[in-house]
């Protein structure tokens, strides 16, 4: 009897926020609702393990856990996380880099960018694809922000390697831009399977590359909740990207958003909460997130994304 089984469930779940109340609520205890947990976070929170009902959880959410049951997941001892959560239709590998710039050097550095990267992609010959160039407005000031797609996995990857040793003006481009570095630091991602895949858009537009660093063991049930939440963010045509993290930090999430301006950002997230069903996603993915940052970015001149 499935009603007998939600009110047990509902007993159980009351009892035990009693007893966390004596000790003090939990970071999502003390019987609050999706809904409430939306209304004090909405601005940041945006990352979609179990709620917590209480007596006075509503009957849509009740009707969410019973559709839960029957939503497709990831069974993450079948394979390796690589394997589970990435396209394999494409097999495309991404790198992304992190330049922390010399104040007094960033519009050299931009300028030598610009006149030397687009000749090395013209090269039809060579397996990698500029993704997307910018500059951190807000967040990391002074760092410039560089995604590249690699088409055949690693094997490209290390084919562009060989033949970048080979380019002298590459290297002579690497010598001159080591002098404006204060540091540089990189991660080679997968695409999510549920994901956009990140191609070239017309501008002008602002971008917001927000990065999760998940407890480890949690990437799957975030692959498995943000399956379902990406449709809340579609409307529009704002989600660009979402990767995980291969080979560098690893348990890193990114999401790319593209908006014309952050007055647009703020509508479109604020859309997203009066969607049936995201409150929910944010709420079970919370506990996942050990730290969380967003960074809001110009577009270089040769990005393909504007």
């Amino acid at each position: 009897n499935w009603a007998a089984v939600v009110v047990s469930r509902q007993q159980v779940w009351t009892a035990e926020e009693s007893k966390d109340s004596d000790e003090g609520p939990g970071p999502l205890r003390g019987g609050l609702l999706p809904s409430e947990i939306a209304g004090a976070g909405s601005s940041d929170e945006e990352v979609p393990e179990e709620p917590v009902p209480s007596a006075g959880y509503s009957k849509d959410s009740e009707s969410s856990w019973f559709r839960s049951l029957f939503v497709h997941k990831v069974d993450p001892r079948k394979d390796a996380h690589s394997n589970l959560l990435s396209k394999k239709e494409t097999n495309h590998l991404y790198k992304i880099q992190f330049h922390n710039v010399k104040p007094e050097c960033l519009d050299s550095y931009n300028r030598l960018a610009e006149e030397v990267l687009p000749k090395l992609h013209s090269d039809t010959g060579y397996p990698c694809e500029l993704v997307g160039n910018w500059n951190t407005w807000y967040g990391e000031q002074d760092q410039a922000v560089h995604i590249w797609r690699f088409v055949g996995g690693y094997s490209a990857l290390m084919e562009s390697m060989n033949k970048l040793r080979e380019n002298q003006e590459y290297l002579q481009f690497r010598k001159e831009r080591s002098q404006m570095l204060h540091s540089r630091r990189n991660q080679l991602l997968l695409e999510f399977s549920f994901w956009n895949e990140p191609l070239p858009r017309p501008g002008p537009n602002i971008y917001e590359l927000r990065t999760y660093k998940l407890k480890p063991g949690t990437m799957i049930e975030w692959g498995n909740n943000w399956a379902r939440a990406i449709k809340h963010r579609q409307d529009n045509q704002e989600a660009v990207g979402g990767f995980f993290s291969q080979i560098g930090e690893l348990y890193i999430v990114h999401h790319l958003w593209a908006y014309k301006d952050l007055q647009s950002r703020e509508e479109t997230r604020n859309a997203a909460w009066r969607k049936r069903g995201w409150d929910e996603n944010v709420y079970y993915t919370v506990p996942l997130v050990r730290s969380m940052e967003s960074r809001i970015m110009i577009p270089l001149k040769i990005s393909p994304l504007q």
